[in-house]
């Protein structure tokens, strides 16, 4: 449980972040990317617990969230592209899971949140500088709350 409001922590922050005092009173839904290196099937009870957590939160999805879902099936060669894709589609924040999406996320922006899930060693990868001052784009979990 932890894990989870973690993650569901950081999204909602990284979310929340772009809404200006003031801005225009027309609501746009905010979009997130989900990339996957795994299928859609495999992922089932993982999406289903992400999206609980989001409606603990507050976000519908379809009503006031969109999320942007790529699967890979497998194939690590697709991750970068889909993550093009995000950066394409202007979301709000990209949720990446495992160290392959995470480290394709940050290859392809330094300007969207990331929130990496189930990554080993985001150091040693690169996608941090440490897990208490994190730095950049990328948001670690917590140590001891690893994904």
């Amino acid at each position: 449980m932890h894990r989870r409001r973690f993650l569901l922590t950081s999204l909602a922050g990284a979310v929340a972040a772009p809404v200006a005092p003031g801005a225009q009173t027309l609501f746009s839904p905010h979009v997130i990317g989900f990339i996957s290196p795994a299928s859609r099937e495999i992922s089932a009870n993982n999406l289903e617990q992400f999206r609980e957590g989001l409606r603990e939160l507050g976000y519908h999805e379809g009503q006031n969230i969109v999320i942007e879902y790529r699967f890979a099936d497998g194939m690590l060669d697709r991750l970068v592209p889909f993550a093009g894709d995000m950066v394409r589609l202007g979301v709000a924040v990209i949720v990446a899971v495992t160290s392959p999406a995470a480290v394709a996320a940050r290859k392809v922006t330094q300007l969207i949140p990331i929130v990496m899930v189930t990554v080993g060693d985001p150091i040693r990868l690169g996608l941090i500088a440490s897990l208490h001052r994190p730095g950049g784009n990328v948001m670690a979990p917590k140590p001891g709350n690893f994904l």
